[in-house]
């Protein structure tokens, strides 16, 4: 018998859309992927040395549970540089990739039956991690007049005595837009805690992003390399919580992941030692394909209300072409062949919307650009 939960797990649709691609593509079929939102770059130099020096220095063993101390204390350092908080490396819990700190996180938080606040569109995969810990997500509609900002007075309707917390994303996934200093202050007034995903923290492009410590000690926030440091396949990503939720998460991890891995946890070291020139061309560089892609858009005439400014995404409004979302991104890849994401796998409030990723050369974001060009002059 397979349980019901996993029966109602829904899929994540940007990875359908990205098997459907590579089926194409073993046709012969060349493909722009402007759906994957992953970086195109490759490790920085210095993380590919790191990795080579942990295999050649035999440090791939067990770790401590909670991290490797000297990653704790750089990721302290890190939050201390770039946010003037500070932040003991005791509260910080390195885990394989930012997924399982989200599961530690909720964990800690939630019992059956308990609910968490989550914005509608936001990251697929919150509600089902929350769904399989027998909690409730609770979507509040956000909307692109707003720049996809929550509104406090929606939250309120649908606040209760069972809220275990309210996730934020800023920048956020899959619009590319940041929460104001002011919306985050007023979502601590509910007096529930906040979980703060902060996985494109430095992929800013205009003002920067605040992280929820500058604002609350007892927030929870949730960081990886994936994203930044183009280390997806790392899989190294941490959680900062209060000091009092760290015995019980580490327990979690003991039990559910025993420790991130040794080689990756190096490659962080260095990373956040050494890395920064290397980060900031990849930001630049992703500055300008923003513009480009942004401008592109809005000229096929799609209208962006607030155009994005972080992360690697712009969440266009369709709707003029389609309400139905799924069918249109699958309509475009198999005669543009360019992969978009629909904006339906990020909640309903995103139905109507598409999904472009510019973690692609300008090279191939222009030739997507072209061939979506064509496509809606023959549709339209």
């Amino acid at each position: 018998m397979i349980t019901q939960k996993a029966k109602e797990i829904k899929p994540f649709i940007v990875m359908e859309v990205m098997e459907k691609a590579a089926e194409m593509e073993r046709k012969g079929i060349n493909v722009i992927h402007l759906e994957v939102g992953e970086p195109d770059f490759n490790v920085p130099q210095c993380v590919s040395e790191a990795v080579n020096q942990a295999y050649t220095e035999g440090r791939t063993h067990y770790t401590h549970s909670l991290g490797d101390p000297e990653l704790r204390e750089e990721i302290a350092k890190k939050y201390k540089r770039e946010y003037d908080v500070t932040v003991s490396p005791e509260q910080i819990i390195v885990t394989s990739g930012s997924s399982p700190a989200i599961l530690l996180t909720l964990g800690v938080l939630c019992e059956a039956d308990d609910e968490v606040i989550l914005s509608d569109p936001g990251y697929a995969c919150y509600q089902n991690f929350i769904r399989f810990i027998g909690a409730k997500a609770v979507k509040i509609p956000v909307y692109e007049e707003d720049g996809f900002q929550y509104r406090p007075e929606e939250i309120c309707k649908r606040i209760s005595e069972k809220t275990k917390a309210i996730l934020i994303n800023s920048p956020m996934n899959p619009t590319g837009n940041l929460l104001s200093p002011e919306v985050m202050q007023d979502l601590l007034k509910f007096d529930v805690p906040v979980i703060s995903d902060e996985i494109y923290h430095g992929l800013v492009y205009e003002n920067r992003a605040h992280s929820i410590l500058e604002y609350s000690k007892d927030a929870f926030v949730l960081n990886g390399f994936s994203k930044l440091y183009a280390m997806t396949g790392l899989r190294l990503g941490y959680v900062i919580a209060p000091q009092e939720y760290i015995r019980p998460m580490q327990k979690l991890q003991q039990n559910l992941f025993i420790c991130a891995s040794s080689t990756a946890q190096r490659a962080g070291v260095s990373a956040l030692k050494n890395a920064a020139i290397e980060v900031e061309q990849m930001r630049k560089t992703y500055d300008k394909r923003r513009k480009y892609l942004v401008n592109r858009l809005q000229k096929m005439g799609f209208n962006i209300l607030v155009p994005p400014t972080g992360a690697f995404y712009v969440f266009v409004n369709a709707k003029h072409l389609s309400n139905n979302s799924y069918n249109l991104a699958f309509h475009i890849l198999e005669n543009a062949h360019v992969g978009v994401t629909p904006g339906v796998d990020f909640g309903e409030n995103g139905e109507g919307f598409l999904r472009f990723s510019y973690a692609n050369s300008i090279e191939n974001i222009e030739e997507g650009c072209n061939r979506l060009e064509k496509y809606l002059k023959i549709r339209i």
